[in-house]
């Protein structure tokens, strides 16, 4: 292994592990065959990869056997090690919750006293509980969270939720949320100045990919008399690109819209009298 390699953990198999894979592959990062691998090196990015479960991700990155490493932040709170949150990388999104069977009524937190909860995180809930004064019987399990109280182990549950399709097939209903997740670029505390110098040049990748994922290049053409009212309604980077038309009196304009402004920026630019807006989406966005 060369020296001067920065070395990142990510997701062996599960739901992190492709979205990791994709997002270094549009930084611009070639790495040999990743299946069914536990470690690989890029071609072209001093980057050795090493392909680890999820829970193991922080203790081997606070050990500095990798440098960083790609993981939930559920985990990230579960595991409670010594590493450092650098960027929040956006996709993988879900939550931590408490769920109850549909059949029962819930009053609130205070409902929760006495009762057994279910979970693959009891760092986390625990801390929930104290939090607000609440004491109950944790039952540690590793999967299938969601059967517990079908089969008597819990009176509820405490579990990751994305769509809550899972808790609805096994009755049960979201009653409150502990932790708010997403994947993360977490890092060792003592990386020496070149490994630190590695990680800034991934990092400048990763936040030109993100940056690119929200906002949208658009083109348009629009009349000449209505210029100054279409540019007044790009909130752009900066200032929008206008070039003349071969056809006289029209001008085509250029510029970038972030998701959050788009469809509702697209109904004023038509008012206002923009044709043909073509939307494209950005690869990499630099600022």
């Amino acid at each position: 292994m060369a020296e001067s390699n920065l070395r990142i953990a990510i997701q062996k198999s599960g739901r992190l592990f492709d979205d990791s894979v994709l997002l270094l592959k549009e930084c611009g990062i070639d790495l040999r065959n990743v299946k069914d691998r536990l470690r690989t090196e890029s071609d072209n990015f001093p980057l050795e990869v090493f392909f680890l479960r999820d829970d193991d991700i922080p203790q081997y990155v606070e050990d500095g056997v990798a440098d960083i490493g790609i993981v939930g932040e559920n985990v990230v709170a579960e595991k409670n090690k010594h590493v450092e949150v650098v960027e929040k990388l956006g996709f993988g999104k879900c939550r931590l919750s408490i769920a109850v069977p549909r059949s029962q009524d819930y009053p609130g937190i205070s409902s929760l006293q006495g009762k057994r909860i279910a979970t693959s995180y009891p760092h986390m809930v625990n801390s929930f509980l104290e939090k607000n004064n609440v004491t109950a019987e944790i039952h540690e399990i590793s999967g299938s969270v969601e059967i517990a109280p079908g089969i008597g182990l819990a009176d509820v549950i405490a579990d990751l939720v994305s769509s809550g399709s899972t808790l609805f097939m096994n009755g049960l209903k979201e009653v409150e949320t502990i932790l708010h997740s997403q994947a993360v670029l977490i890092r060792n505390h003592l990386l020496n100045d070149n490994t630190v110098q590695l990680l800034d040049k991934l990092l400048f990748r990763i936040q030109a990919v993100k940056k690119a994922k929200r906002n949208k290049y658009i083109l348009l053409n629009a009349p000449n008399e209505s210029l100054d009212k279409i540019i007044s309604l790009l909130p752009g980077m900066k200032s929008p690109t206008v070039l003349p038309l071969a056809q006289s009196g029209w001008s085509s304009v250029h510029s970038v819209l972030s998701e959050d402004q788009f469809w509702e920026c697209i109904e004023n630019l038509k008012s206002a009298g923009a044709q043909g807006i073509l939307v494209i989406p950005i690869e990499k966005m630099v600022i």
